[in-house]
């Protein structure tokens, strides 16, 4: 068994979430020739769930061609992808301030879900894992906004906010997964490695 494994994600919270786990990660990260965004697309009629199921499989799928391609050692690895859903709409990362503003105006005084799926890859073999959990925010005026917009905190970030961060502030109820919120539901990431004998 290798001691580490390989981490396709970017995102520094993911990267601290398995710190957090005591598993040693090395990055696998696209390539300049890679069109990673096009990996992100919406199909049209997409629910919420099947597209961060589907997104995360294809990810994972281009990081294993990416290490072989690579001549990289042999290591499990690891791909994530967060999504928010308002009602039946996926809320993805704005792309700009007024963009942030309008997602937060959506989900203030309301209640959203976010999903986590997860995808591992070892000895040819792939698992799968999910984590859904329901946030309520309470109601945000106008300015509370445009300041939380302000502190760039919302970009990056799918529905605009980061659960770890100022966001908190408005935050009134969560029902499942702090760290799924976060990028990395650390429980189900800890079954997955378990699969493949990982000792947690």
């Amino acid at each position: 068994m290798s001691k580490f494994i390989y981490l396709a994600s970017q995102s520094p919270r993911r990267q601290e979430l398995l710190n957090q786990l005591g598993v040693s990660h090395q990055l696998l990260l696209p390539q300049a020739d890679e069109d990673a965004e096009s990996l992100e697309k919406v199909l049209p009629s997409e629910a919420a769930l099947n597209y961060v199921r589907r997104v995360t499989k294809l990810k994972l799928q281009a990081a294993v061609a990416r290490r072989e391609r690579l001549g990289w050692p042999a290591a499990p690895i690891l791909c994530a992808d967060t999504t928010v859903a308002l009602r039946q709409q996926i809320l993805g990362k704005p792309i700009n301030a007024a963009n942030a503003v309008q997602m937060l105006s959506a989900l203030a005084g309301q209640e959203h879900f976010v999903y986590t799926a997860l995808s591992l890859y070892h000895e040819q073999k792939f698992y799968h894992g999910l984590s859904q959990s329901k946030v309520i925010f309470a109601p945000m005026t106008k300015q509370e906004i445009e300041r939380y917009v302000a502190t760039q905190e919302p970009f990056g970030k799918a529905g605009a906010y980061a659960v770890q961060g100022r966001a908190a502030a408005f935050i009134a109820n969560i029902e499942g997964s702090y760290t799924g919120i976060m990028g990395l539901p650390l429980f189900e990431c800890a079954q997955l490695l378990r699969q493949i004998n990982w000792s947690i």
